[in-house]
């Protein structure tokens, strides 16, 4: 019941569409611009910086205060307190991915995944800034990025959760089957940049806008 509770109350948290509603305040509707998506990197080259980053960090906060709350309010079960954390991350991300109101055409979960990381562990969210700082910076490509985020937050989980973050054995697999489909989740939505990575027609970061 936990799980399926804090799954709900993720996803109504996800339907929060920072840019989506930031784009409407501008008189326009993102998703009909650039990648045709409502995250903040769209947002970014659309509408400029000022707007990115507005939209990062509502899509951020929205998925980094229920995180907080589950922490508090399951801080005395510490067996279970993570995963639970992480399908309330997951919830929110698939509300943002997918807002049932916009047809289910909503953004990539990148910033929303980026709360979760910030309130389960603050050594992960150092690592995973590093990494995507050090990756865009090099070749500026944000998706690729975003991609590294999604995979290191997954063999993080695999490789250092069960010991790192207490999780009884009895729900290990669990932890594990849901850190995977929160990349999987990432990677699925990144497919188009994928391709545009393989072939070499990913826009980069400061190209002219369209």
């Amino acid at each position: 019941m936990e799980r399926i509770i804090c799954l709900a109350v993720g996803y109504m948290c996800g339907l929060i569409q920072s840019g989506y509603l930031y784009g409407k305040s501008q008189k326009i509707d993102i998703r009909n611009y650039g990648s045709g998506n409502s995250g903040s990197t769209n947002v970014l080259r659309v509408l400029g910086k000022k707007a990115g980053a507005i939209v990062f960090f509502g899509d951020f906060l929205k998925c980094l205060i229920p995180c907080i709350a589950v922490r508090v309010i399951f801080n005395h079960q510490p067996d279970i307190m993570y995963l639970l954390m992480m399908y309330t991350g997951l919830g929110v991300i698939l509300g943002h991915n997918y807002p049932f109101y916009l047809n289910f055409k909503g953004g990539k979960g990148i910033a929303a995944t980026a709360g979760l990381i910030v309130a389960m562990d603050l050594k992960l969210t150092a690592a995973e800034l590093t990494v995507f700082l050090l990756l865009v910076i090099i070749t500026r490509y944000v998706s690729l990025g975003s991609i590294a985020v999604a995979v290191l937050f997954f063999l993080w989980m695999v490789i250092l959760g069960g010991g790192l973050y207490g999780v009884g054995s009895g729900y290990l697999i669990e932890f594990y089957v849901v850190a995977a489909i929160i990349c999987i989740q990432a990677l699925w939505r990144h497919r188009a940049n994928i391709k545009r990575l393989l072939s070499g027609t990913e826009s980069k970061l400061g190209s002219a806008k369209k």
